[in-house]
């Protein structure tokens, strides 16, 4: 009541009336302790600020690394997946063009890799038994040959590489028509060497070889005929004559597979096979 009755009189009254005088009065005496306050907590109020700030800024960062993180994966998973696209449609197109009608693939994702500079080079791939896959069984990419498989187990398996010591696969010169035995050069495995060619063979460099499929009656190959093996690097007409043999790359990326086919379901027997050229 008594705050009413002032407020009443003090905006009843002039300029000059004594309650306007006390303000003023008032307003004389605390103006500069107010100033002096307001300087006085200023540092305190430009510290509150500084963290309040902070912990926005700090939010704000998290919330953008939480995004860039993100972006991150879905650009991976992108490249990925198209990479792995690439490489099951060059599979794909592989099985319409080498007429593998014959043949059930499987297709298998490799899952262990122990490929060296020394003698041994395989894969191992998440398709075995279970799915059909045997001893012998050629094993493709979508570029060309990528060995044969010599161990099978129910869920996986293990391939051998036509650039292991080990491997031997009978091939032919498109065009020319030769035969010979492929295999990897000593101490290069990416070097593939054509052997036991005839002297008179007309090879040069660029000439393609695919699988002969086989070269001699007495031994089935595992291989399809007319799988790409690789392309003629070096042809010298000197070591052609004196050891009958040629230089080829292989068609197949062998280092940067992820992908493969294994051409299962075609056995005279239905058993397992032998390895073979």
């Amino acid at each position: 009541m008594v705050s009413l009755v002032l407020l009443t009189a003090y905006f009843g009254e002039d300029e000059g009336s004594p309650l306007h005088s006390v303000q003023r009065g008032v307003m004389a005496v605390l103006s500069p302790i107010q100033e002096g306050a307001s300087r006085a907590l200023k540092p305190a109020r430009d510290l509150f600020g500084w963290f309040g700030d902070t912990l926005d800024a700090k939010k704000e960062r998290d919330q953008l690394r939480a995004q860039r993180d993100d972006l991150l994966r879905n650009q991976i998973d992108y490249q990925v997946a198209v990479e792995q696209n690439a490489q099951l449609q060059r599979l794909l197109a592989m099985r319409r063009s080498y007429g593998l009608d014959e043949y059930t693939p499987v297709t298998a994702r490799i899952i262990a890799r122990s490929l060296t500079n020394l003698y041994r080079d395989t894969i191992q791939v998440d398709a075995g038994t279970g799915a059909g896959v045997r001893v012998g069984d050629a094993v493709i990419s979508g570029d060309g040959l990528v060995g044969q498989v010599t161990t099978a187990a129910g869920n996986a398996a293990i391939v051998t590489l036509i650039t292991d010591q080990r491997s031997i696969v009978s091939g032919k010169v498109l065009g020319a028509g030769d035969l010979g035995l492929v295999k990897p050069s000593l101490g290069d495995p990416l070097d593939l060497l054509m052997e036991q060619l005839d002297r008179r063979a007309r090879v040069r460099v660029g000439d393609n070889v695919v699988t002969a499929g086989s070269i001699s009656s007495r031994l089935e190959s595992p291989y399809p005929p007319n799988i790409p093996i690789g392309r003629v690097t070096r042809a010298d007409p000197e070591e052609l004559d004196s050891s009958n043999r040629i230089h080829l790359a292989p068609f197949a990326d062998l280092r940067h597979l992820d992908f493969v086919d294994v051409l299962t379901g075609n056995g005279p027997d239905g058993g397992e096979r032998a390895q073979a050229p």
